[in-house]
């Protein structure tokens, strides 16, 4: 699934080969003998609720899934604990400081780019500033759970679906093969 194929070692520079090893198929170096262990890249997401009851969403801006609606988030940068990236994506995304309330879950997400995507998923309990579209969005908004617009991403859909009760969406026939 991954979009563009590596074709060299990171360490050395040689040429991978596709091997056997330790009980599945890797890329592998036979020129300083390592194996490629490509893992999930870590992102986050946020769900925040107004005293309404309502969702908070923004819309993308860029590709993939450009147009559609999302959770605020994002890819978690190196040295970064994951609270930290969902606060600092929640900032650079919709304006707002925030207080992580709770982990709603971990889960996997395929992801045209990355192959897979590990999505970790936050339930913001207290938050404060001014709305405003930002980063790598065009538009942001409150929405009641049973009348969400297209959610760019499945993973996003089911934590929104676990604050807010299975109901939260399922008017919605979107095929979304991947998280993009």
């Amino acid at each position: 699934m991954i979009s563009s194929v590596k074709r060299f070692c990171p360490f050395c520079g040689g040429p991978l080969v596709t091997r056997h090893w330790e009980g599945r198929r890797r890329l592998y170096c036979n020129a300083c003998g390592n194996p490629l262990y490509e893992n999930p890249v870590p992102a986050t997401c946020l769900v925040v609720r107004n005293a309404a009851g309502q969702v908070l969403l923004v819309r993308r801006s860029v590709a993939p899934k450009k147009g559609l609606w999302c959770l605020p988030g994002g890819f978690m940068e190196l040295g970064e604990f994951p609270e930290e990236g969902a606060l600092r994506e929640l900032a650079e995304e919709t304006g707002l400081s925030g207080t992580i309330g709770e982990l709603l879950g971990v889960t996997i997400a395929p992801n045209a780019s990355y192959d897979t995507v590990l999505m970790i998923g936050y339930l913001v309990h207290r938050y404060e500033g001014r709305i405003q579209a930002g980063d790598d969005a065009d538009a942001i908004g409150w929405f009641d759970a049973e009348a969400l617009p297209p959610i760019a991403f499945d993973s996003h859909l089911r934590f929104i679906r676990q604050v807010f009760g299975e109901g939260a969406g399922a008017d919605r026939k979107e095929g979304r093969a991947a998280e993009g």
